[in-house]
């Protein structure tokens, strides 16, 4: 047989077979397992914690008023909390955050907190601000932004805060701060002489800066355009935050996490410096013990105060550490209580801690998702 037929007999057959087998049904593919939901993780908090919150809650209610407590183990990252994501005024807690923007800003390259600042008629705000008596004395005042941002933290100077502002780029640079860095439950809102005049019913005109002449301002406004200007403050402060928002943001910055290591330091140096309210938080630290602290104190109308607040990190002799926050967003209680309740907040703490020692991990229940 010639050789060309010899290959069409060979290879017929396999054709055949070829053709059979894609004839053949399809088996059905075996079905995908269906994906399970990863279930939530539910933290059981021991019964010393129960019992920590509980005596928060107690502290809170002792003063009549609007009242958030947060409390965050800075190595742990637990927060044991009271009106813990409602929204209060923060006043001059709000410095804090002016301070991290410009300190972000010497991280990045962008400022010297030696580079030379004059401060005139025109940089000066309202309410506390010591360094307008040197301006008045000289006409101008010279200094550099490291000298600004330790009178705006210990001092709460709101001109020195108000010319950082303005140099670290206003508002919106704080606000894109605290966005970069994911700080949740925090904003910003205004310079003090916008915010201040807003809660007053007013705009703000630069005479205001000069003697009484805010206050004569203030008075000549209507008290039902006083109210509502109030009221809506209280109801949306647009410097507001949350209590565990402040605390997590604290935690963070004390584990070194917003800022470098340098500017880190510097400013929980700066705030273990701070000169107001020594009788809110600091008032309660035991002996050993240390903190860095941030007031905050708002306007009055018609007995009732807008914003007494107090945020620090309270350190033990061993070096454990708690961001505390105490926002009281309006009260008619007497400086005195709510200074109290403040100190009893940092005892509370404090004895949490030496009661407990060092928390250990919580135990972890898995829950279905959903």
């Amino acid at each position: 047989m010639a050789a060309p037929y010899r290959f069409l007999f060979i290879l017929l057959p396999v054709l055949a077979l070829a053709v059979i087998v894609v004839s053949l049904p399809r088996k059905a593919s075996a079905p995908e397992p269906e994906v399970q939901p990863t279930p939530d993780l539910v933290y059981i908090p021991t019964e010393a914690e129960r019992a920590f919150e509980q005596e928060l809650e107690e502290i809170a209610a002792s003063l009549e008023g609007t009242v958030g407590i947060a409390v965050t183990d800075v190595e742990t990252g637990r927060s044991y909390a009271i009106r813990g994501d409602d929204w209060f005024p923060q006043q001059s807690v709000s410095k804090l955050w002016v301070a991290l923007t410009a300190l972000d800003e010497v991280d990045q390259g962008r400022l010297e907190l030696d580079e030379g600042v004059a401060i005139g008629p025109k940089d000066l705000t309202l309410f506390h601000q010591p360094i307008r008596d040197l301006v008045r004395a000289r006409g101008s005042f010279r200094t550099d932004y490291a000298d600004l941002m330790q009178r705006a933290l210990t001092g709460s100077d709101n001109t020195a805060n108000d010319r950082i502002l303005r140099r670290v780029g206003g508002v919106e640079a704080v606000e894109d701060f605290l966005a970069a860095k994911n700080i949740k439950g925090v904003r910003f809102g205004a310079d003090e002489r916008t915010k201040q005049s807003a809660i007053a019913g007013l705009r703000w005109d630069q005479a205001f800066s000069q003697g009484n002449a805010f206050f004569d301002a203030r008075d000549r406004v209507p008290d039902a355009a006083r109210r509502a200007a109030f009221e809506g403050y209280l109801a949306d402060p647009l410097d507001g935050a949350t209590p565990v928002g402040i605390t997590k943001a604290l935690a963070r910055l004390a584990r070194g996490e917003l800022l470098s290591p340098a500017s880190t330091a510097l400013i929980l140096a700066t705030l273990q410096q701070t000169r107001s309210g020594p009788q809110r938080l600091k008032g309660g630290v035991p002996p050993g013990w240390s903190i860095g602290h941030k007031t905050g104190t708002g306007q009055f109308f018609d007995g009732e105060q807008s914003g007494y607040n107090d945020i620090g990190i309270l350190t033990s002799p061993d070096g454990h550490r708690y961001a505390l926050a105490v926002l009281i967003g309006r009260t008619r209680e007497p400086t005195l209580e709510r200074m109290r309740m403040m100190q009893a907040v940092t005892v509370a703490t404090a004895r949490f801690d030496l009661e407990n020692g060092s928390p250990e991990p919580p135990e972890v229940v898995p829950q279905p998702a959903g």
